[in-house]
């Protein structure tokens, strides 16, 4: 039977496929959200192993900086070859840097991926003739199975593939977190010692979960490049990882929905904080997130979930009390 939250679900997915015709000044913002939220989404994978990375934005850079490269060197390709090649690059990157992090935990864990990414940033910084220094990479709209087309029709499409997306990944992600791999994962976070007395390696399993969380960065960078037309260093600085863990923790750490949720909720609040209290915007976000800290640990899905809990449990004290 499904339940109330679920059937929650269910209503913001048919406002979020109704966007582009009820709302249509709105849809850039939600396109945006949902981009930033696939990332995130590989931030919450690590944080189901108890794992915080300050440097995940690298893969979300480099995907989007593979798509922009692409285009640039060949204007006709078509948007899923860009979309598998962004999140190839993530996945390839992320193998690399992964084989050095998984040795690590804690603190060491999150320093070493930030200190990887600053050093992809400085890359892109000083290499100006061939990523455009600061000025970044324009991103070209693409071709669309071998149609041209015009900017209303491909940002059409462009949200309605993010939109599926996030449907599809979130529910992948879910099913890998429930699977024995998923569970092995999880297991980093409880206790890793009886892994090793299983004869598992931990390192191993911390990969497995390192990459997904890689490539579901570099699908929400390209879509992202992709949706704002440029690419810059911005993708890879240390803010943008910062922000990512900011919006997992603000959704839920360690929630699939609350990646999409904490995303959507943090584009809102940045863009119209900006537009009204352009000067202390960020003051707003800092005292929202620790607002959550200390008195929703659980984070927006945690606020959820104990409300619809207490609802049910009122309903069916209720219905005991008729019987």
């Amino acid at each position: 039977m499904t339940s109330p939250l679920s059937w929650l679900w269910i209503v913001g997915l048919a406002a979020m496929i109704a966007v582009p015709f009820l709302a249509p000044s709105t849809q850039l913002l939600v396109n945006f959200a949902m981009a930033k939220g696939l990332a995130v989404l590989g931030v919450t994978v690590l944080l189901r192993a108890g794992q915080v990375s300050f440097g995940h934005a690298l893969y979300f850079g480099i995907a989007a900086y593979a798509g922009a490269f692409l285009m640039t060197s060949m204007p006709a390709t078509d948007f899923f070859v860009i979309l598998i090649v962004g999140v190839l690059g993530a996945i390839v990157a992320g193998l690399f840097v992964g084989l050095f992090v998984v040795r690590y935990r804690g603190i060491f864990f999150g320093m070493l991926n930030l200190a990887f990414s600053m050093i992809f940033w400085s890359i892109l910084e000083k290499f100006y003739h061939l990523t455009g220094g600061a000025d970044g990479l324009r991103f070209t709209r693409p071709t669309v199975l071998g149609h041209v087309l015009d900017h209303a029709q491909f940002n059409m499409v462009l949200y309605y593939s993010v939109l599926v997306l996030v449907v599809a990944l979130g529910w992948f992600t879910q099913r890998w977190f429930a699977s024995p791999v998923g569970q092995l994962f999880q297991t980093i976070k409880t206790n890793e010692t009886r892994l090793e007395y299983l004869g598992i390696s931990p390192k191993r399993a911390l990969l497995s979960g390192y990459l997904l969380s890689a490539a579901l960065c570099g699908v929400g960078g390209v879509m992202m490049g992709m949706a704002q037309g440029v690419v810059t260093p911005e993708y890879v600085w240390w803010v943008r990882s910062a922000e990512m863990v900011f919006i997992a923790v603000l959704g839920g750490a360690g929630s699939v929905q609350g990646a999409f949720l904490g995303a959507l909720i943090y584009e809102a609040v940045r863009t119209y904080a900006s537009v009204y209290a352009g000067d202390i915007w960020q003051m707003i976000l800092g005292g929202f997130l620790l607002i959550i800290i200390l008195f929703a640990p659980g984070g927006l899905i945690g606020i959820l979930e104990s409300a619809f809990k207490r609802d049910t449990d009122r309903t069916s004290a209720k219905k005991g009390d008729r019987k």
